[in-house]
């Protein structure tokens, strides 16, 4: 027996929310390719195909589910799909998330309906995903495990209008020891990983600003932004063996970047 096991997810099944994304979808590939049986959610099955079909071309078994991540029938039917195609259910890697970079508003006049939208997509979205799943794991008696996904923004202010981002950044990485508080004693562990800027397309918008990408690269102690394959190997360490006495954490996968503040 390798000592690289302890990584492997072979048996395990899991549930993306989200995984119809750049971040979402190579969570997926990676989950797959260590193993398990992924079930990939987005707001509509044709977008959570676009992300199944090649991994499935390539070998895997995966379940593409259409579902409001942000509503609580559509969670426990996506939960409830995925343990009746699979027969158990052993992990969720919330990927659902983002926004920050279409709603910047000043703190003082920070519109109601950008904060409610940005509360919605981040910090709904994994609350209700996250309590169908671990019903579930709960039901079923194995354990399990939750991955949620904050940000350095859950830490670390930035003078650029983002009060909506941070709170509900900063409520995941809350959530995330809370939960792992209460859920250790069915088995499940809880962590978090806290990415820098990812260079995905949802933040295109800001990294094609040479000045914004210039700033924000400056303050990386490696020197460039993150890319979506910088996030898996944490991924699987959170989801498999590997960290079976680990709960409660929130690793920051930044270049160095919180370590200069």
């Amino acid at each position: 027996m390798s000592q690289l096991d302890v990584f492997s997810l072979d048996g395990r099944v899991a549930i993306i929310p989200g995984g119809g994304g750049a971040i979402g979808s190579a969570m997926a590939k990676a989950l797959v390719g260590a193993g398990a049986r992924v079930a990939i959610v987005d707001q509509t099955e044709e977008k959570a195909e676009a992300a199944a079909a090649p991994i499935r071309a390539a070998g895997g078994d995966v379940l593409a589910l259409g579902a409001d991540v942000t509503n609580e029938a559509d969670c426990e039917r996506a939960v409830a799909a995925t343990v009746e195609r699979f027969g158990r259910l052993d992990i969720i890697v919330n990927a659902v998330g983002g926004g920050a970079g279409r709603v910047l508003f000043d703190a003082e006049a920070y519109p109601r309906d950008a904060w409610d939208w940005i509360m919605e997509l981040n910090l709904r979205s994994t609350l209700l995903a996250t309590q169908a799943a671990v019903k579930a794991m709960i039901a079923a008696g194995h354990g399990g495990r939750v991955l949620n996904i904050s940000s350095v923004r859950a830490t670390l202010g930035i003078n650029a209008g983002y009060s909506a981002y941070v709170a509900a950044k900063g409520a995941i990485s809350s959530l995330t020891r809370q939960w792992a508080t209460e859920w250790a004693k069915h088995g499940i562990t809880v962590n978090a990983i806290a990415p820098t800027f990812v260079d995905t397309p949802q933040v295109a918008m800001l990294l094609d600003d040479p000045a914004f990408k210039a700033g924000i690269v400056g303050r990386i102690p490696l020197g460039r932004v993150g890319g979506t394959d910088d996030l898996t190997g944490a991924a699987i360490f959170f989801c498999s063996a590997a960290s079976s006495f680990v709960t409660g954490q929130i690793l920051g996968i930044d270049g160095g970047l919180t370590a200069t503040q």
